[in-house]
């Protein structure tokens, strides 16, 4: 098999695949308990905290700082 073959196989394959893995991405952010996701991410945001603090200025800042040099 040559390699225009096989890339032409690769991209059948996962088109056949789309829909499927589709179907399990949404099932699985359906069936998603965000609470028990929030409470075993906490303390790796903690510790990120701990580890670096929290910026001097807030992200939302620094956000409208780059809008208004766009309008410029």
């Amino acid at each position: 098999m040559d390699e225009k073959e096989l890339i032409r196989r690769w991209a059948q394959t996962w088109k056949e695949a789309g829909p499927e893995l589709e179907k399990i991405r949404l099932r699985e952010a359906r069936d998603e308990d965000t609470l028990l996701s929030l409470q075993l991410l906490a303390p790796a945001f903690e510790l990120a905290l701990a580890m670096h603090g929290p910026d001097e200025s807030p992200g939302m800042v620094e956000m409208q700082r780059h809008f208004a040099k766009l309008r410029r």
